[in-house]
């Protein structure tokens, strides 16, 4: 192969595909949206009121209607006295959005029914709610039926929370603080961020070489370079777009994020400090107070844990929550993440690139493509999933043969790295892929040289077959 005309063919597409419109657009939107998938959430929890509801209360079992307290999200009225089937009838004159009929006490079950009527669906936050009130007024009443003195005390004495501290050991012996939902979270989102770009590039390699079959401009190129020469061109060209899209959306995300912080972030950080009440900071940002009683976050909780976090450290000795956090996100290997995600994505394209290129070569329309990409799509969409399981044991013998499996490596072994991988391993992995890669490409060249002038016919897994033997 000229690596002159390589050079040549990557340029050409490097800059006719930079100028697309398309290329622009998506480059310009792209972080767009994805600064809003980082904002929208903030600023919906902190500007979205829930609408408050006004409650008429029929309590047929006289204990539950004290626990409906009025809050922000409704105001309850006691209309006990008028009956249920009055109160239906009476519903719009009353002024009420919701009727709520507790049934009579069941003495033998020692436990209440809850009927919610109202015209329009009242939603499963407040549906929630209602019950959680109910229920608290269930319990409190077996506990009274008793007749233990201090007994509602000593439950609440007898519940526990206990929390696991993890921590990590370094090869030195060094002990950290460490956090897997972290870990998790972060092996998704690099699994998927290369799952979505290798399927993505992979297919615009596979549309350039049949967009340039189908108009035939493929003849013209063929009489001036070799066709391999024009398939790894194209595909290197293709990388070099892919990694400059890439990099743009970052710096975009990026500035987007930071500008948007500035406009929206002052306010809600002044808010937030003003208060000083840690159930109004929790309130500002969207949990309601019955959210909180369900989740059985009381204010007292609540203003232990913001002491808790306040400190490095809590009296007992355990780290808090925002120390744990902080620690794992201290631990995080992001120069070793960095590289690997960068070799294992330009590998990973380079090997699927290969084979969408063969696929492209092989047919007229894309149409036909469905068929001859499925064995490619496959080894994806198992990478996909496998990730998803990375989590739970990274080092499982399924997550392991992933990461090691040339075809499914480049995704479910960034998914790994957060957890920790020796070097023997990613050695192994990435010596692997490139061998496959080579392997790949000179079979895929083998089909392109041969396919990409084939023309009239719908190829098949036997035609293919046919043009390795050549």
């Amino acid at each position: 192969m000229n690596l002159r005309n390589i050079k040549v063919i990557v340029g050409r597409e490097y800059m006719t595909r930079v100028k697309k419109k398309s290329f622009l657009i998506t480059t310009f939107v792209v972080p767009i949206l994805f600064a809003a998938l980082c904002i929208l959430p903030s600023v919906l929890m902190m500007n979205t009121k829930e609408k408050s509801q006004k409650v008429a209360v029929v309590d047929q079992s006289g204990i539950v209607m004290p626990y409906y307290v009025d809050n922000e999200a409704a105001t309850y009225t006691d209309v006990t006295e008028m009956g249920a089937d009055i109160a239906k009838e009476k519903l719009d004159e009353l002024g009420m959005d919701v009727l709520v009929v507790v049934s009579p006490l069941d003495t033998l079950n020692k436990t209440v029914s809850v009927q919610a009527y109202s015209k329009k669906p009242i939603g499963v936050d407040f549906s929630e709610s209602l019950g959680t009130k109910a229920t608290n007024a269930v319990e409190d009443y077996r506990i009274r039926s008793y007749n233990i003195d201090n007994l509602d005390q000593i439950m609440k004495d007898v519940k526990a929370r206990v929390r696991v501290t993890e921590y990590t050991m370094d090869e030195s012996g060094k002990e950290s603080v460490s956090e897997s939902a972290i870990y998790m979270v972060i092996s998704m989102v690099l699994g998927m961020i290369i799952y979505m770009f290798i399927a993505m590039f992979g297919a615009m390699v596979m549309t350039g070489v049949i967009e340039e079959k189908s108009s035939r401009v493929v003849e013209v190129l063929i009489s001036s370079v070799k066709a391999t020469e024009l398939m790894f061109g194209k595909i290197i060209g293709v990388a070099l777009v892919a990694l400059t899209q890439f990099l743009l959306w970052i710096v975009f995300t990026l500035v987007l994020v930071l500008a948007a912080s500035g406009i929206f972030g002052m306010n809600f950080l002044g808010e937030a400090s003003s208060a000083q009440d840690p159930t109004a900071i929790m309130q500002s940002m969207g949990v309601s107070s019955d959210q909180m009683d369900a989740m059985g976050m009381s204010t007292i909780d609540m203003s232990s844990l913001t002491a808790a976090q306040d400190s490095v450290q809590t009296a007992e000795g355990e780290p808090s929550e925002l120390s744990v956090i902080l620690g794992t996100l201290g631990n995080i290997p992001y120069v070793k993440l960095i590289i690997c995600f960068l070799i294992y994505f330009v590998l990973g394209y380079l090997l699927y690139a290969s084979l969408y290129a063969a696929v492209g070569s092989a047919v007229e329309n894309e149409a036909d493509t469905q068929q001859l990409q499925l064995p490619i799509t496959i080894p994806l969409m198992i990478a996909f999933f496998i990730v998803f399981f990375a989590f739970r044991n990274p080092d499982s013998g399924v997550v392991f043969w992933g990461s090691m499996i040339p075809f499914t490596s480049p995704i479910v072994m960034i998914a790994r790295i957060p957890y920790g991988v020796p070097m023997w391993e990613l050695i192994v992995s990435i010596a692997l892929l490139v061998v496959t890669f080579i392997a790949c490409a000179w079979l895929s060249a083998k089909i392109y040289k041969v396919g990409i002038l084939m023309f009239g016919k719908k190829s098949t897994y036997k035609d293919l077959w046919k043009w390795l033997k050549q």
